[in-house]
């Protein structure tokens, strides 16, 4: 259906190029073909959409209303044609590695580091994907994944562990005082319901400190670590915040620790390097590590 509906583009060139200069002998000449050639191709595009593009004056064009309904389409189809193409030559030029991660160090800890590595002269290019599917993620020839270490096909290295802790704005901590964890009872709490059995919730870390969490007050579940964290910034209660992916909170003031306790567990943040990946994947799995090392030493 839509090749039924797509003049050929020999014409819609034509067209656009007399539309825009407003003139066939200018467009002849920006085409390198004769004036009769961008004529006649104009007047054949004109019989197979039967209506009128233009009004033919002595020694002038004019576009008429559908001539400028037509060119507004073309002019958009043809941008983005060239933009693909050019698109296409950056490819051409330049290598494109594959990298993924999911969306929690992504947003929080990943892309800064992704600029250290590249330089405006880089032979080498990132294809980033970022995606909380496994499959996807494990797609890539470098990937930076949550778990045990343990992924067939790729050498892991360990960037740092899981120590969760519990975190939330200044001026919630200034109207509901907390300095225990029995205390979290009594707070609004916001909780992470992710698709993956290795991320923690209230439930396991107010477990691991001795805490019954039957009494727990859940104010809010969200899949999104991101929207967890700024749920708390926006002071509606108290999230757990997972060491690396908060630090910039922490540091900032927006977020504050309002217990010292801490929960470790087995899991971390591993960065990933395909078996048999090449040099350049290399020097970025070589890269990651090394800015994890410089962020959190272990």
């Amino acid at each position: 259906m839509l090749r039924r509906n797509l003049p050929p583009l020999d014409l819609l060139l034509p067209f656009e190029a007399s539309a825009r200069l407003g003139s066939f002998t200018r467009a002849a000449e920006e085409l390198s073909v004769t004036q009769s050639a961008v004529s006649q191709r104009v007047r054949k595009l004109e019989e197979l959409l039967e209506i009128s593009l233009f009004e033919r004056r002595h020694r002038a064009i004019e576009l008429t209303p559908e001539g400028r309904e037509l060119l507004n389409g073309v002019k958009v189809a043809l941008q983005h044609l060239a933009s693909a193409t050019h698109s296409l030559r950056q490819r051409e030029a330049r290598r494109f590695l594959k990298l993924a991660c999911d969306t929690s160090i992504g947003q929080h800890w990943l892309l800064p580091r992704i600029g250290a590595f590249l330089a405006p002269d880089s032979p080498v290019a990132i294809d980033l994907t970022v995606s909380d599917s496994e499959a996807e993620v494990l797609g890539a020839d470098v990937a930076v994944m949550h778990g045990d270490g343990q992924w067939p096909g790729f050498v892991a290295r360990r960037l740092f562990g899981d120590v969760v802790f519990p975190v939330c704005s200044p001026g919630y901590l200034q109207q509901h005082p907390i300095t225990t964890p029995q205390d979290l009872l009594s707070a609004e709490l916001i909780d992470l319901d992710y698709i993956h059995w290795n991320w923690m919730n209230w439930g396991i870390w107010l477990t691991e400190t001795g805490v019954d969490p039957a009494p727990a007050r859940i104010l809010m579940r969200t899949n999104s670590y991101t929207a967890l964290l700024d749920a708390a910034k926006a002071g509606m209660g108290v999230a757990l915040g997972w060491g690396n992916l908060c630090d910039g909170a922490l540091n900032s003031g927006a977020l504050v620790r309002p217990v010292a306790e801490t929960v470790d567990t087995a899991n971390g943040y591993y960065v990933l390097l395909r078996q048999g990946a090449g040099e350049d994947a290399h020097r970025l799995s070589q890269h990651l590590f090394r800015g994890a090392r410089k962020t959190r030493p272990e």
